[in-house]
């Protein structure tokens, strides 16, 4: 609940009656404080009847109000409101203007975003922050866009196998827009050798020089085998093939001996055999050992023979692809791999082109789904073809996959595989050699984003990583990509709350975005500037393809900005808002069958805009009306003051009255907060009460101890209260039941107070007065009802035209004030008094009776036997 409150008080006792006389025979009332005369101006219904509030307030126009308004009188009501006069928008319709030169009034910014733009240092990244809706992402998206248009296309980057290591995928970067036909190339390279080779195995010369091959192998197989065998039989030994191989038995007239008959030879004869046999199978044995021997010979001649075969069929177009591509040293080396890996595996080539349950699959899509060819694909990370100038890139969804890229994975076999050319780029990988846009609360938010973008800009490449592998998380085999230098721009868009929260809490924000655009939520009001309002307003319209719009339509929107900032001498730059106007205002000319928007159709959308959202508003007004809520709006009370607190709700605000009231009684001088002690209220709502101490004992304790204890309460409130707007609202019901003054109840009092008794600016006063208009019009204004307000908030004054035009009619009234003693002589209607020489006031006078109060506190407490004295009540300490 946003601070300030306002006070209601009526007519009814005799202080009340005093007030009125005066206000009726026009005198003039001393006031306190400052020492100044304020004239109260008659408000009572016999007051001349009003000026329409076109009357009122035309003259005054776009400038600031030129009439002087006196604190302790009630404003005219070309104060309560700073039209924006039509005449001085210099066209008929929104047709006749150009677009606008720029965003209006965020000249800092601006410049600040082209020197973070144009300098090339590293760390000079830029935060852009501001309220949203004031066209932060229009500006920088349009500036990155022109510059980007100027400066130089970044490269092309992609990711190719290490046939070294697979775990271990290399990168490549070539100029911008060759690296798709680099991969077009290669996928159409593996595809023509995919039939070329099987066909290159098939030709006659390669059967030839295959079968010769065999042929040289089987005869030196069957030479050894023939020679030992020749010699054998000249031994009278056979060689003879056994299930078991090759053996040795002994041979007579050239039939193999069984064992009965080798065992009926003679001894000698039959150890001439053994010893025969004995020396064959030796060398039998040697010639058995050498096989493998030659078996790998004959391995490697086919092999060099593949190799030969496989080297003539892809050299040429080998050396095809190589010509587009002498300028890149890289490529070269990558193809010159390329190459060596499909000499040493050519036979994956020679598989049947259409195996079991694939062969309903296009070749090309073959080629690219068999695990064997993938290793030789390249995956585009960065495709700039076609592409102008440096890249500008906004990324949405700023987490850490999204931004430094990530490796998928796929089934296979029942199990998740995964290669280089399922790494996926990110957008620090688009960006790349441009700009990278990024929405700061939604960084902060996403998966690591933030940690990830940081470490990139702090090592100045992006390296691919799994959450996984970056949290120590998992212990598999995972990809290694060789990291991609970094040189980008970043600019992240934020709130301000963001900015401070990153530059106080984290020591390395400022060395990575060394430069913040600071973009203002409102812009100085001038005649000047409402024109450029209106080409804002005229570029709006034929970029949303908008009805036309009037003068009239135009200067009520403008209007209408003013009061958004909340400032009758600013205009809101948050040009969400004022689009969203327009839109709507184009909605109602529409319903209407009107072909141009003028102000009537402008404020019909005013008015849907509120009635849409001030539900729970009505019904806050209604429980009032109704007598659920307690609040008066007439008579007088002692120690009772009204005010109101401005609740936001959806972004619509509004004022909400509530009564304040005050008891005091003997005691040690403490001002008892009630809201403070039962934890519903807020540090600065305590920092007010406090204030009121001060206040009361610099002007009343100077020779004697406060004896009193004093209680404040928001009655009827149910929910937390901060702020320090209800300070002076406060301060009145203190000083009412202090005095025991009746405070009218038909006037409501905002403004916060100082030490001094100086009545200090607050906000939401536009929605606070018209909070209490709203009940005192419900229940019948008779001209006596009205709001107090600090005299420094009479510049922010935008009221509603009911409430402009009930202050022009005489029938409700908001009085500036200075000091609280001016305060107290309207809401008490009795002088407040100023001190003499010896510090004592007139008789009759607000502080006299204080004084004499507080007098009569003390010596009270003085008489009092030992013990009787009241003790300090012991409480806990507030919770904050």
């Amino acid at each position: 609940m946003r601070g300030t409150l306002l006070t209601q008080v009526k007519a009814g006792n005799r202080a009340a009656r005093h007030f009125e006389g005066a206000l009726r025979n026009n005198r003039r009332i001393p006031s306190a404080g400052l020492g100044t005369v304020c004239r109260v101006k008659s408000m009572t219904p016999a007051e001349p009847p009003a000026q329409s509030l076109e009357a009122v307030s035309a003259p005054s126009a776009d400038r600031a109000p030129t009439v002087e308004w006196r604190a302790g009188e009630p404003l005219a009501a070309k104060h309560l409101f700073r039209p924006c006069d039509p005449s001085e928008l210099r066209f008929e319709t929104v047709t006749d203007l150009p677009d606008p030169p720029g965003l209006v009034g965020q000249d800092r910014a601006v410049e600040a975003v082209e020197f973070s733009i144009g300098i090339r240092r590293k760390g000079f990244n830029l935060f852009v922050l501001g309220p949203s809706g004031t066209g932060k992402h229009t500006l920088v998206q349009d500036f990155l866009k022109r510059r980007a248009v100027t400066e130089p296309t970044p490269s092309d980057w992609c990711y190719v196998n290490n046939f070294g290591d697979e775990h271990r995928p290399r990168r490549l970067t070539l100029p911008p827009g060759r690296a798709r036909p680099l991969s077009a190339s290669m996928d159409k390279l593996i595809a023509d050798l995919r039939t070329s080779l099987p066909a290159a195995f098939e030709r006659e010369d390669y059967r030839t020089r295959r079968e010769a091959l065999e042929q040289q192998f089987k005869k030196r197989h069957e030479d050894a085998f023939g020679d030992l065998q020749h010699r054998a039989e000249e031994r009278n030994i056979a060689l003879i093939r056994t299930p078991l191989g090759l053996a040795l038995a002994p041979m007579q007239d050239g039939e193999v001996l069984n064992p009965d008959a080798f065992k009926r030879l003679d001894e000698a004869t039959r150890d001439r055999i053994k010893d025969e046999i004995e020396r064959f199978q030796s060398e039998l044995e040697a010639i058995v050992h050498q096989i493998p021997d030659w078996e790998r010979e004959h391995r490697e001649e086919v092999r060099k023979l593949n190799r030969d075969t496989t080297a003539l069929t892809v050299r040429r177009p080998l050396d095809e692809l190589r010509k587009s591509y002498t300028d890149l040293p890289d490529v070269l080396d990558y193809l010159a791999a390329v190459e060596r890996d499909i000499l040493e595996n050519a036979e994956e080539f020679l598989q049947p082109a259409h195996p079991e349950g694939e062969a309903a699959l296009p070749l090309a899509q073959l080629i690219v789904e068999m695990p064997a060819f993938r290793r030789y694909r390249v995956n585009v990370m960065v495709d700039r073809s076609g592409m102008q100038g440096a890249p500008v890139v906004f990324e949405d969804h700023p987490t850490h996959q999204t931004l430094v890229g990530r490796i998928e994975h796929m089934a296979r076999f029942g199990a998740l595989v995964t290669d280089f050319n399922l790494l996926v780029p990110g957008a620090l990988h688009r960006a790349n050699g441009g700009y990278l846009v990024l929405d700061a609360e939604q960084l902060l938010r996403g998966s690591f984003g933030y940690d990830s973008l940081k470490r990139a800009l702090r090592s100045g490449e992006i390296r691919i990583a799994s959450l996984e592998q970056l949290l120590s998380l998992s212990s598999t085999v995972a990809l290694e990509p060789e990291p991609i230098p970094l040189d980008v721009k970043v600019v992240l868009i934020g709130a301000p709350i963001f900015y401070y929260l990153l530059a106080e809490l984290d020591s390395e924000f400022k060395e990575l975005f060394k430069v913040a655009a600071d973009f203002n939520e409102s812009v100085d009001r001038s005649p000047q500037t409402s024109n450029l309002y209106a080409r804002i307003i005229a570029a709006a319209v034929r970029r949303e393809k908008l009805r036309l719009f009037d003068r009239g339509g135009v200067a009520r929107a403008i209007e209408h900005c003013a009061r958004l900032s909340g400032d009758a001498e600013k205009l809101s730059a948050q040009m969400r808002n004022l689009i969203d106007l327009l839109q709507e205002a184009d909605y109602v000319a529409a319903t209407a069958h009107k072909d141009v928007v003028g102000a009537t159709e402008v404020q019909a959308a005013i008015d849907a805009q509120n009635r849409r959202a001030d539900r729970v508003y009505r019904r806050l007004q209604e429980d009032i009306k109704r007598d659920t809520v307690r609040i008066e709006t007439s008579g007088a009370r002692v120690g009772q003051i009204n005010g109101l607190a401005v609740l936001s709700l959806g972004g619509f605000s509004f004022g909400n009255p509530t009564r304040i009231t005050a008891r005091v009684r003997l005691g040690h001088g403490e001002v008892i907060d009630i809201e403070r002690e039962v934890a519903l209220g807020g540090p600065l709502h305590s920092k007010g009460v406090l204030i009121l101490s001060g206040f009361l004992g610099g002007r009343f304790g100077k020779t004697r101890p406060l004896s009193l204890t004093a209680s404040l309460v928001f009655e009827q409130s149910y929910g937390g209260i901060d702020g320090d707007s209800a300070s002076s609202a406060e301060l009145y019901a203190l000083l009412s039941a202090l005095a025991d003054a009746p405070i009218r109840q038909n006037f409501a009092v905002t403004g916060s107070v100082d030490q001094h008794g100086r009545v200090q600016a607050i906000g939401g006063v536009n929605e606070k007065i018209e909070g209490f208009f709203d009940v005192c019009h419900g229940r019948g204004l008779d001209g006596r009802h009205g709001v107090l307000i600090p005299a420094a908030n009479v510049k922010n004054l935008m009221l509603r035209r009911d409430v402009v035009e009930a202050g022009a009619a005489g029938r409700f009234h908001v009085i500036p004030v200075e000091t609280i003693d001016q305060g107290i002589e309207i809401l008490a209607g009795v002088p407040a008094g100023e001190p003499d020489v010896t510090g004592g006031y007139p008789e009759g006078t607000i502080n006299q009776r204080i004084a004499v109060r507080l007098a009569a506190f003390a010596a009270q407490a003085v008489r009092l036997p030992p013990g009787g004295r009241p003790e300090r009540p012991r409480r806990e300490p507030a919770r904050d």
